[in-house]
């Protein structure tokens, strides 16, 4: 047979399941934009402001609808009340991961990121616990977030209050902790198989913004056939792999079971309780890619709000000079800011939720999908549907946060000054799936920035006016533009 009649043979073929997959699924699944075979709603999607996207479709279809992504349909959840009852009073059945194939194959179906049913369960329980119970060395995670943040005040000293791009520094820090609780050890800032794993985050956390990988995800088969920043995405997940790899052989040679010193040394003594049991899931490769996990996500997630929040001081100075003053009537300058002092901070409290309500970091979180057939709002959602849920929608929501758009600490405080908790507040996404390392991001953001406004003076390269606030790329992540700034000592 003519091989060009073979070739369209296989297009109709594609095309026609493609029309009766859409046909099947727009009887169960919610109203949405008419797609187009095999692409899609492609054409109706910016994928340079995702996000925005799913906003304007929801000014359409509702707070509820479905868009396909490539062939394959997505429901979107838009708005706090849909978010809510989705993975709040519905969460078990909307705990599952849905499909993003680069981060799927970077994660080899194990870990806790982009892993389902018991695999999820049983990891994420464990992380939990020993993040919570961290009884592993002499110091609490406190003490180490602290003792992090001297060093990065003695970092940031060596400036000499000369303009710097603070990417790199804010990095170090929260990095830092987490090797801490990891493997035990920090590294010096100068430190070259540091600064190679600080290049590696920034590189990857670029890579995963881009417009490319948007679309590798919605069609799998461009991973294959052609060359793009996902094969370096996958290198450089490769090396980080075999980072932690060398430190797991590091720790079976040292290991006590009697007195276990970070989560490595935990994880290998689960694995001896469970070398009997033949479904375990704690073995070697699922540890390797759990501790990538934790790395990289409380790297560069905490390491970026804290980047984009003095962007935000540098913007906003009048906010800026209240949070001094309160750090300086609260704290002092003779001791370390604590956890305590928050409670008395309330202005300071607020600022930080702002920081992160304003930056919005993850727009559409990582994808969910429903664990079972699903009875959602009228809808019957099929087992296994992949969901967007639009945290933009809940953190810009204009009746909760009046004027969204705007940075402003007041939408977290109440008419007596005192911090205001919100319901809306969703920067560490809900439900079953909410952020494994949520408490010691929230210590992190407020430790780091207290301690590094108390013992300097931010100045800005340009007129407070003129800094332009708008993301380098919205992708999967916000990514801050690239600005310097003076840091001058107090």
């Amino acid at each position: 047979m003519d091989p060009i009649l073979v070739l369209l043979l296989c297009l109709s073929c594609l095309v026609l399941l493609s029309l009766l997959k859409q046909s099947y699924g727009r009887g169960r699944l919610p109203p949405g934009p008419t797609p187009l075979p095999i692409i899609g709603n492609l054409l109706q999607l910016n994928l340079k402001n995702f996000s925005k996207s799913l906003g304007n479709l929801a000014k359409v279809y509702g707070p509820v609808f479905t868009v396909h992504l490539g062939m394959k349909p997505t429901l979107v959840l838009h708005g706090y009340e849909a978010v809510k009852e989705a993975l709040i009073d519905h969460g078990e059945m909307f705990s599952g991961r849905g499909t993003s194939t680069v981060l799927e194959k970077a994660q080899q179906g194990l870990g806790i990121l982009f892993t389902s049913g018991e695999m999820w369960k049983q990891t994420r329980r464990f992380s939990l616990m020993t993040l919570r119970n961290f009884g592993m060395g002499k110091r609490s995670i406190e003490d180490r977030v602290q003792e992090e943040a001297r060093c990065l005040v003695e970092e940031l000293r060596k400036t000499n209050g000369s303009p710097c791009d603070p990417t790199f520094i804010l990095a170090c820090a929260p990095c830092n902790v987490i090797c801490s609780i990891i493997f035990k050890n920090r590294f010096e800032y100068n430190d070259e198989c540091f600064l190679n794993l600080m290049n590696t985050f920034n590189e990857n956390f670029k890579i995963l913004s881009s417009q490319w990988i948007q679309v590798c995800n919605m069609f799998p088969i461009l991973i294959h056939i052609f060359p793009g920043r996902h094969n370096k995405f996958f290198k450089n997940m490769d090396y980080l792999h075999n980072f932690i790899l060398e430190k797991v052989k590091e720790h079976q040679q040292s290991l006590d079971i009697n007195n276990p010193q970070d989560y490595i040394d935990c994880f290998l003594i689960q694995m001896e309780k469970e070398r009997h049991n033949q479904n375990s899931k704690f073995f070697i490769e699922n540890l390797v890619i759990t501790a990538t996990n934790l790395f990289v996500a409380g790297t560069e997630t905490t390491s970026t709000t804290l980047r984009y929040g003095l962007l935000l001081l540098l913007k906003h100075p009048e906010v800026t000079a209240k949070v001094r003053e309160e750090i300086d009537r609260v704290v002092g300058r003779h001791r370390s800011p604590c956890m305590q002092d928050r409670s008395s901070m309330p202005y300071t409290d607020a600022v930080v939720h702002e920081i992160q309500r304003f930056v919005d970091l993850l727009p559409t979180s990582l994808p969910r999908a429903v664990t079972q057939d699903v009875q959602f709002r009228g809808y019957l959602i099929p087992k296994g549907t992949t969901v967007l849920v639009s945290l933009s929608s809940v953190l810009h929501d204009n009746k909760e946060f009046p004027n969204p758009g705007q940075f402003d600490p007041g939408h977290f405080l109440d008419e007596s000054g005192n911090f205001k908790k919100s319901d809306y507040f969703m920067a560490f996404s809900a439900g079953k799936r909410i952020c494994a390392g949520e408490g010691l991001a929230r210590m992190e953001l407020f430790l780091f920035l207290t301690t590094i406004l108390q013992n300097f003076t931010l100045k800005s390269v340009v007129e407070p006016k003129d800094i332009d606030l708008t993301p380098a790329s919205t992708g999967i992540v916000q990514v801050p533009p690239l600005f310097q700034l003076c840091f001058i000592p107090a």
